[in-house]
């Protein structure tokens, strides 16, 4: 008995695919609207007809022989795959007709149903700016809180978008969200699980930054800062952002004079770093940075000769000074050859 061609089950296949097909759609009327199942009918009677054409031509070729001489079970392996190129290929050209037409929700209905990609489904939709439909399917099928809170988010629908980031920890995340709802007490209560996660890891900057510019606590920001200066971690940094934080220049000059008096031998190199930034910053400050730096060199130079050429940042137009810190060096040089 000839065994029947692969075009001819592929076809009887076909046509009970396309009788329950057509039966679950007009199934949808009972949780959809008319429009809607009219569209997917409209969508899968095109893609049938298509499908249809194809098997057609298939079917043609079959009957007239097979050019390439190819015979048994590897010319219809070459049929199958030929077919299935073939409905992938119009799937995708439809998809990308209704993209052109901005029509995304019949696009992502192909990718969705047709070509089994539901990625690039979510993607279209959130292109179109369906964010619901898209965060859905990011949840759903894809599994992927997180840009399904992403869509969430550009929907507004910020409480939805706020359980998802909890489940994903990102705190400062679900902190800007609280703010946005005009939520300020849970927004600060994730911004200070942020901040206590950087101190733990003395990132005391990045601490600071939280307290400052999402909490408004300055005075907060300025402790962490102080913290991290006084407990060597990340020293120069906070102190440098500490300084950078007050703005009235007479309270600078002070706080530089005070904080100097309690620096210990060890962290005044590291001090003298911080306060030629804030000699530069305003003439008023120049006195007290330039006093300070003097001291502290004086202090260290007996252990740390190059530190004479710190004194040029603090006298950038003094040529004597410079002129002193070249005789000092060559003086050393030549000890040191005797």
């Amino acid at each position: 008995m000839n065994r029947q061609k692969f075009t001819d089950k592929f076809m009887a296949a076909f046509f009970i695919l396309v009788i329950i097909k057509i039966i679950g759609i007009f199934a949808q009327l009972f949780h959809q609207s008319f429009w809607s199942v009219l569209g997917t009918l409209a969508i899968f009677a095109i893609v049938a007809f298509i499908i249809f054409i194809v098997l057609l031509r298939l079917e043609d070729k079959e009957k007239t022989g097979n050019p390439l001489g190819r015979k048994g079970r590897g010319g219809s392996s070459y049929v199958e795959t030929s077919l299935f190129d073939r409905i992938r290929n119009k799937y995708e050209d439809l998809a990308q007709k209704y993209l052109d037409e901005k029509d995304y929700k019949k696009a992502a209905k192909v990718y969705m149903n047709l070509l089994r990609d539901n990625y690039r489904g979510a993607k279209t939709l959130e292109e179109g700016g369906f964010y619901n439909e898209a965060a859905v399917i990011y949840l759903k099928k894809l599994k992927n809180k997180s840009e399904a809170a992403n869509c969430y988010e550009k929907a507004k629908q910020y409480r939805k978008a706020i359980d998802l980031y909890k489940e994903l920890e990102q705190k400062e995340k679900v902190g800007d969200l609280y703010r946005q709802i005009n939520d300020i007490k849970n927004a600060n209560t994730y911004y200070q699980m942020v901040v206590d996660d950087y101190v733990n890891n003395n990132q005391m900057v990045k601490g600071s930054l939280i307290y400052r510019k999402k909490m408004e606590m300055p005075d907060e920001a300025q402790k962490i800062l102080l913290k991290g200066w006084e407990e060597d971690r990340d020293a120069f940094n906070c102190l440098n952002n500490y300084f950078a934080n007050i703005f009235e220049i007479k309270k600078l000059d002070q706080q530089i004079q005070e904080l100097y008096k309690k620096t210990p031998s060890d962290k005044k190199i590291t001090y003298l770093e911080a306060i030629k930034y804030e000699f530069k910053k305003d003439p008023k400050l120049q006195n007290t940075t330039r006093n300070i730096a003097y001291e502290i060199i004086a202090e260290k130079v007996a252990t740390r000769s190059e530190i004479v050429n710190e004194l040029k940042h603090f006298n950038p137009d003094d040529e004597v000074i410079l002129k002193d810190i070249s005789r000092y060096k060559t003086g050393r040089n030549r000890m040191f050859r005797n």
